[in-house]
């Protein structure tokens, strides 16, 4: 797969002859609907023939395993397809194996630079020595190239059918699914979710879901909320043995706590209760995790960082998911959503006092648009990528690239003559931050928040990793 950024005078079937892919495999992959239509500084995905197909309507996934030499089951493995019913229009997928006909002047070296492995796999997967000399018509069997394996979750606040066919269509790409959220009342019990439509397409899809809990109330979180919990150990007992008793019938595989703006004061109340949860739910085989503010340092003040104790954390629960985004919130001024450096920041901190075996740090799905010049009380609107996209192409402007904070955007005036400021995501920015995963030895990533369609980072996340199913 190669990340293309559109230039003037470019056209898909250009694009897509270019790079030796098939323009209807190009239009699949981007789920373009009207191929006429490009922006200049666009990000796509281009799927490579010989190593990636995206499945059509009418494919089957014998008659591509056939096409490609391959069997179903190694097809399916490598694509983390748990049902064949569930392979959809636009999904890309990784072939596991290539049968490669030698042509002249090939030699080993010469294919393992183009098919991005090493020269002994190539010659141990067909039984040669690495110095062989190489015969014009040799089919040659090509391994390809292991992706780091890496857990990956995805919060969803969507519990409708919508919501519930989103994590059947996207649910190989996820080791967690995560519905948010159930908020914990000050007697122990937390508020219903309609959540037995998402859990089947978590148990289809092979992922295991999380039981989110939160200190939410009156559509804030709340520290009194929070303060009533962590200072009252019967209650914690109470709401763990009613957690307990929810995910044990409905099949959560863990809980994951989401408790913010925590008292100071209670920072030590909130690992003490981590603790207890853990002593009762890892006996009965159940994971625990946290998600914690972005914190760049231990010391680092305001209420939404001081009672979050990284290094507690890091010891206490299985894993822990810093919500690296927000930088661009939507009561702020135009920013990136997720700049790579302030990533960066929090992750020197955090593989400090967490181990990075144990960090799943947060990826956000989502764009903002914001009016400018900007004022104090003001709200950005939240869009997806694929709605900034349309955006520009709306309104005729070209889509800049930000190196610094690894992210694209762009202004465009609107018909009322209002200017406006766009920050999202797109193939480029979801590529820095998975090599920022790997660079810093992470769990994975965590994903906020489904319902935001955004084709291309699904093509770049499968290219970058091997998602673990549990």
């Amino acid at each position: 797969m190669i990340i293309y950024v559109v230039k003037s005078g470019d056209t898909l079937w250009q694009i897509a002859q270019r790079h030796g892919s098939e323009l209807n495999q190009v239009i699949l992959a981007n789920q373009i609907a009207d191929p006429s239509r490009l922006v200049i500084g666009q990000a796509l995905v281009i799927p490579q023939p010989e190593l990636e197909y995206v499945f059509q309507t009418g494919d089957s996934l014998a008659r591509i395993a056939s096409d490609y030499g391959v069997s179903v089951q190694a097809l399916m493995q490598a694509n983390n397809i748990s049902d064949p019913g569930l392979v959809f229009a636009g999904d890309m997928l990784k072939i596991p194996s290539v049968a490669h006909t030698v042509r002249a002047g090939e030699t080993l070296q010469t294919l393992a630079n183009h098919y991005h492995v090493t020269v002994a796999r190539i010659a141990q997967a067909n039984g040669l020595g690495v110095g062989a000399q190489l015969s014009v018509g040799q089919i040659l069997h090509i391994p390809i190239l292991a992706r780091p394996v890496k857990e990956i979750n995805a919060y969803t606040t969507n519990v409708n059918e919508a919501g519930a066919q989103e994590a059947l269509r996207l649910g190989r790409n996820f080791t967690y699914l995560s519905p948010f959220m159930h908020a914990v009342k000050e007697d122990g019990t937390f508020t219903a979710m309609q959540d037995q439509d998402l859990l089947q397409a978590a148990s289809r899809t092979n992922t295991a879901p999380l039981f989110v809990i939160t200190n939410f109330k009156n559509s804030n979180f709340d520290s009194d909320l929070a303060a009533a919990i962590l200072r009252n150990q019967s209650i914690q007992e109470t709401l763990i043995t009613n957690i307990l008793t929810e995910m044990k019938s409905k099949g959560y595989r863990g809980l994951n706590i989401d408790f913010e703006y925590v008292y100071p004061e209670d920072r030590e109340n909130y690992n003490a209760f981590l603790r207890r949860v853990v002593a009762r739910l890892h006996p009965e085989g159940f994971l625990v995790s946290t998600a914690v503010a972005p914190k760049e340092r231990a010391d680092q003040p305001g209420l939404l960082y001081e009672a979050h104790d990284y290094n507690a954390h890091g010891e206490i629960v299985d894993f822990v998911i810093p919500m690296t985004y927000e930088w661009g919130w939507a009561g702020g001024k135009p920013w990136a959503i997720a700049p790579i450096n302030k990533m960066r920041d929090v992750l020197d901190y955090a593989v400090t006092a967490i181990p990075p075996e144990k960090i799943i740090t947060g990826l956000p799905l989502y764009g903002r648009d914001w009016k400018i010049p900007w004022q104090e009380g003001t709200i950005a609107r939240t869009i997806s990528p694929e709605e900034a996209v349309d955006l520009a192409a709306r309104y005729n402007e070209a889509i800049s690239y930000n190196k610094t904070y690894e992210a694209p955007h762009f202004q465009y005036t609107d018909e009322q003559g209002q200017r406006h400021e766009v920050w999202f995501e797109d193939a480029r920015s979801m590529q820095a931050k998975y090599d920022l995963i790997k660079e810093y030895g992470l769990r994975g990533g965590s994903y906020w928040v489904l319902g935001n369609p955004f084709p291309q980072n699904w093509p770049v996340l499968e290219n970058n990793f091997k998602v673990r199913k549990l």
